[in-house]
């Protein structure tokens, strides 16, 4: 049985990669098909674009690709309606997907869209939108279900593999193993973003707050961890611009996960990586540029005073955000120091952490097989000769 299957970026190709293995445990003879980043296809995913096309984010930033992305996903499309996957399952994504999925289910194809749009926080209206695209939505937070059920869409809270991935115990010794750091070494992470439009607003920045950062703490150490590698050559550019060869700062390819258990700190571009941070229990700070006409956009749009993940989940202030004008190598490099120098502030952050961990690991590849088993079942029925499992 064929699935259609799509994801615009590194996290929704974890997401994606953790998916597919959670249904082959059950369905062994799927085919998924579509758009799949690295980690999809080492679990068995046939890409027929490349994922790195969709990575942009922002108005302005999307328009530069509009053109590409348009006929990416026409092509797509016409592909899907001519092989008529069983089922269509659109991860994150969702300026790209949900057009996608409201054509698919049209002509008759299941769709269901992983990981909610952010419907609570900004851009309300686009429930209608989803109702039109969406037979099942699933959501990575506990809160999510009850908004879709009142629009009359089916909705499953699933919640989020990396929460069952990450042991709820502590990683740093561990970690810092595997990236041959001392127990005792002061470290810092540095997560720019997983997009090359995000790296060309954040690698200066965050180089320059270490640069900053090193004059207060000489002993620190940086890791910045990109999966890319058109995002770990520019990087290597704005070091070289900067001047900044000399800089502690060790790049892995890829590893993110290492390199918040092992990190005392963290300095986070605003996105999933934030969560990560958080299930990892590594005290950090948001930060996030973006266009000009992007961010006013956004923040017309917005419902909430916060972006990062692990403040809306507490529905407090956690961990300090600094967006846009406020995102200086200075202010980066302040907050990141208070961090360092109140460590009972930190450990008490780190037990908040292990809270928001406990509600979301709830066994997702279970509650995934679960919620997508009645459509598998009735797909199967409805494709001659074929079978779910």
């Amino acid at each position: 049985m064929k699935i259609g299957i799509v994801a615009g970026e590194a996290s929704g190709d974890l997401l994606g990669s953790l998916l597919i293995k959670a249904l082959m445990q059950e369905y062994p003879g799927l085919e998924f098909v579509g758009i799949a980043g690295p980690k999809m296809q080492s679990a068995g995913a046939t890409s027929w674009f490349s994922m790195e096309k969709l990575a942009v984010r922002g108005y302005v930033e999307v328009l530069k690709s509009f053109r590409e992305i348009l006929s990416i996903r026409r092509s797509l499309r016409n592909r899907m309606l001519a092989e008529k996957p069983a089922m269509f399952i659109g991860i994150d994504a969702p300026d790209f997907n949900l057009g996608l999925e409201k054509t698919l289910k049209r002509a008759g194809i299941p769709t269901v869209h992983y990981v909610s749009p952010s419907i609570w926080a900004w851009r309300g209206e686009r429930i209608h939108k989803i109702k039109q695209s969406v037979d099942h939505m699933l959501t990575v937070f506990p809160f999510e279900p009850a908004i879709y059920r009142e629009a009359g869409i089916a909705a499953t809270f699933v919640g989020h593999p990396t929460a069952d991935v990450i042991p709820q115990t502590p990683q740093r010794d561990n970690a810092r193993t595997q990236l041959r750091l001392k127990p005792h070494e002061l470290v810092v992470a540095m997560l720019p973003g997983s997009r090359q439009s995000e790296l060309e607003y954040h690698a200066e920045l965050f180089i320059d707050a270490a640069k900053l950062l090193l004059r207060d703490f000489p002993e620190a150490k940086f890791l910045v961890p990109l999966t890319t590698r058109e995002t770990r050559e520019q990087f290597d550019q704005a070091r070289w611009k900067l001047g900044a060869q000399d800089l502690p700062i060790q790049v892995l390819f890829g590893h993110a996960n290492f390199a918040l258990a092992a990190a005392d700190v963290a300095l986070v571009a605003s996105g999933t990586a934030t969560l990560e941070a958080a299930l990892l229990r590594c005290p950090h700070v948001i930060a996030y540029r973006l266009s000009a006409t992007t961010y006013r956009l956004m923040k017309k749009k917005a419902y909430l005073p916060y972006v990062g993940l692990p403040n809306i989940l507490a529905g407090e202030w956690l961990v300090p955000e600094l967006l846009q004008d406020d995102a200086t190598p200075e202010n980066l490099a302040r907050a990141l120091g208070n961090w360092i120098r109140h460590q009972d502030a930190a450990n008490a952050l780190r037990e908040r952490f292990g809270a928001i961990h406990a509600a979301l690991a709830v066994n997702n590849g279970e509650r995934v097989r679960e919620a997508l088993r009645p459509l598998l079942a009735r797909a199967a029925g409805a494709t001659p000769g074929s079978k779910a499992a």
